[in-house]
């Protein structure tokens, strides 16, 4: 089990308001502490998780050259990411995954793919035959539990939530389609090294094997975040920070497979839409410096500084999170 909160959010949809804000505000105050919470009470079916799951092993289980058919580009950042393609946004050994990298499907046709490059259609593969609905089955989820979380965390510090959700209109939300080779004995290699999300907030379905790691608020400790097999991880990222002026935490994480076992994830990174100006809604907290996060231009950066030969970006927006 974790020490990360566990908070059913259930009440959300049905109960009287007096419950909800109570939900509210134990979910405002585990993003506070920690960043981190687990949830339970969401409403995604365990077939729903399995079936992602099932698919995203048999992508990964494909031939090497299968797979490299179907590779990002400079020029379109969706489709398969080699094992230790991308490096850390610092000096650093490669991280130890491979992924196949998603973006919320926007038709060619939208015109907002001419005003920004970072919308347009995802690359599905050609198997296994189930991924595409599989995955767009477990998005739909997380996009209705990202909704609720977030007019919660709003009501949480008197945020108005009809901001957070005129933000999500044609969002740049992503998913990233993970797999992390066991370590051979005495490697400490990461798999995904130390960072924080650059996003609004993540979901994460855990992982039986482990090996996600949080550090300690104000601590230089590392709590294994674990979580059953009923619930969801989720954390807070950058943008939700500097909108609550540094109430709600943005917390290092890493990823170490130490099991001896093949471990698999897919994280859902929710991202307003790319023309929101995200800076302070809330009177900033002790220590907090005021800043502003374009999530245009942020996205843009994090995408380009992704490529081996790119030069370091600004710390703050580690292109680990993409």
């Amino acid at each position: 089990m974790t020490d990360l909160p566990v908070i059913d959010i259930s009440p959300l949809a049905h109960a009287d308001r007096r419950t909800q804000q109570s939900v509210a505000n134990d979910i405002g105050q585990a993003c506070h502490d920690i960043g981190f919470m687990v949830v339970r009470g969401h409403g995604v079916p365990v077939a729903t998780i399995a079936r992602l799951r099932a698919s995203v092993i048999q992508f990964f289980e494909r031939p090497l050259d299968e797979k490299l058919a179907w590779s990002i580009t400079k020029g379109d950042y969706r489709g398969y990411i080699p094992l230790e393609f991308f490096t850390p946004n610092a000096a650093g050994a490669a991280d130890r995954y491979e992924g196949y990298k998603l973006h919320w499907e926007t038709d060619p046709a939208n015109p907002i793919c001419r005003v920004c490059a970072l919308y347009g259609p995802n690359k599905w593969p050609d198997s296994p035959s189930a991924l595409r609905a599989a995955v767009l089955d477990y998005w739909q989820h997380c996009d209705r539990i990202a909704s609720v979380l977030l007019d919660a965390l709003a009501i949480s510090v008197g945020i108005d939530p009809e901001i957070f959700r005129r933000a999500f209109d044609n969002p740049l939300t992503n998913m990233t389609l993970l797999h992390y080779p066991p370590q051979a004995p005495g490697q400490h290699d990461f798999g995904i090294h130390p960072h924080k999300d650059t996003d609004a907030l993540t979901i994460l379905a855990p992982d039986p094997v482990g090996g996600l790691y949080v550090k300690r608020k104000g601590l230089d400790q590392w709590l294994l975040a674990d979580a059953p097999d009923d619930a969801l991880i989720v954390n807070i990222g950058d943008l939700l920070e500097v909108w609550s002026g540094g109430y709600f935490v943005s917390t290092p994480h890493e990823v170490i497979n130490a099991s001896g076992h093949e471990r698999y994830s897919f994280p859902y990174f929710a991202v307003p839409r790319f023309d929101v100006l995200v800076s302070p809604l809330c009177a900033p907290q002790p220590g907090f410096v005021h800043r502003e996060m374009p999530v245009g231009d942020v996205s843009r950066k994090i995408w380009q500084s992704n490529w081996p030969d790119a030069a370091p970006i600004d710390e703050r927006y580690d292109p680990a999170t993409t």
